[in-house]
């Protein structure tokens, strides 16, 4: 594939608002998660989440526009404006929009039926419905910027951020647009929070282990729940690339469950071993492996499997006991990568996706241009 540079990064995360914040949340390696103050967690196993403080979108966005945006919508055209300062201010109008999103605006579409059982349907307000779809964030981005090219929403589990980059960078290559916004969005709600809980997916405390994500670790039981915004500037801009993205494997495990991972490891084989093709490199020039692994039992069983099976001794890194799973649509370990291209720490790193339900994509971020 034709090598595409990221030149801006917006990050709305937890414990970080900022790229530097975000480098500096990284370095320090602890997690950003706390105990949950939003909603009730009483009588449930899991209490702490990875959510987003210190957030405040007016200082980011217009008020009369702000008030037209739900929390997913203003951190995404949040996280734009940062890139797109980041990466020299302009943005040509031919500029499309790629946005992975794992649940999309439950909270807004909650606050519409709640209403629309209250008031009927005359008296539900229409605002609340206009936002309670998955592209309305990549919607406001557009337009906030004039960006004419395409505009796409994906969702695609844990893999919807690294999907719509796959989809940008491809349509950047073939020339149908001269650059793109790509990245994520996600929040935490109770509903989510809560369910996700009751199907015991959510970390809890056990046998004397705190509430934590464990990636990889024997003794994990669960995943973190994050939320947050994250956007790329790609194809364009005046400053330095961070990185580039040189080449994506996607791949399809036929054995998963709708709600749970499956056992083909050779399917996340083949996605890894795509995306190190397509970038025109070997495994053996690989330098890292940013895996997808975030505590889940059987998800990072089936991706530590496929790594044995592919790579011989290369330092494979966690961090989504960071800022949690679903975060920025899953767009933050790409932007963790991105960054350690950037500090000279790896030339060629390997980020991996493996959701569950059975979709897998993987991506290779370079330091060099070709």
């Amino acid at each position: 594939m034709t090598r595409i540079p990221i030149t801006g990064i917006g990050v709305i995360a937890p414990g970080a608002i900022g790229v530097a914040a975000f480098r500096a949340l990284l370095a320090l390696g602890e997690s950003a998660s706390a105990d949950v103050v939003r909603f009730d967690t009483t009588g449930l196993s899991a209490h702490k989440a990875a959510l987003v403080s210190d957030f405040r979108p007016k200082e980011f966005i217009a008020p009369m526009k702000m008030r037209r945006m739900n929390a997913l919508s203003r951190m995404a055209v949040s996280a734009a404006k940062l890139a797109i300062e980041d990466s020299g201010g302009v943005m040509p109008s031919e500029t499309g929009v790629a946005i992975g999103t794992t649940f999309g605006p439950v909270q807004t579409s909650v606050e519409y039926m709640e209403a629309y059982v209250a008031r009927g349907p005359a008296l539900a307000p229409p605002q609340l419905f206009a936002e309670s779809v998955a592209n309305a964030p990549g919607s406001h981005v557009a337009i906030e910027w004039g960006l004419r090219g395409f505009n796409v929403t994906i969702t695609q589990r844990e893999s919807s951020a690294l999907a719509a980059a796959m989809y940008a960078a491809t349509q950047i290559a073939k020339g149908n647009v001269r650059a793109a916004l790509i990245g994520g969005v996600e929040e935490a709600n109770e509903m989510l929070f809560s369910i996700l809980d009751r199907i015991g997916v959510l970390a809890h405390a056990e046998n004397g282990l705190e509430e934590a994500a464990r990636p990889f670790h024997p003794d994990r039981n669960g995943i973190l729940l994050g939320e947050g915004g994250a956007m790329l500037v790609a194809g364009t801009g005046t400053r330095k690339p961070y990185g580039w993205l040189a080449g994506f494997g996607i791949a399809r495990d036929t054995t998963a469950t709708v709600t749970d991972w499956g056992h083909d490891q050779e399917s996340v084989i083949r996605a890894m071993k795509a995306a190190i093709h397509d970038a025109n490199l070997t495994p053996a020039a690989i330098d890292a492996v940013y895996a997808s692994a975030s505590g889940s039992i059987r998800g990072d069983e089936l991706e530590q499997r496929a790594l044995r099976g592919l790579f011989d001794g290369t330092p494979v890194v966690t961090t989504k006991q960071i800022f949690g799973e679903y975060c920025a649509g899953g767009a933050l370990p790409l932007v963790s990568a991105l960054l350690a291209v950037d500090e000279g720490r790896y030339r060629n790193v390997l980020v991996n996706s493996v959701s569950a339900g059975g979709g897998i994509v993987s991506a290779v971020v370079t330091r060099e241009a070709s």
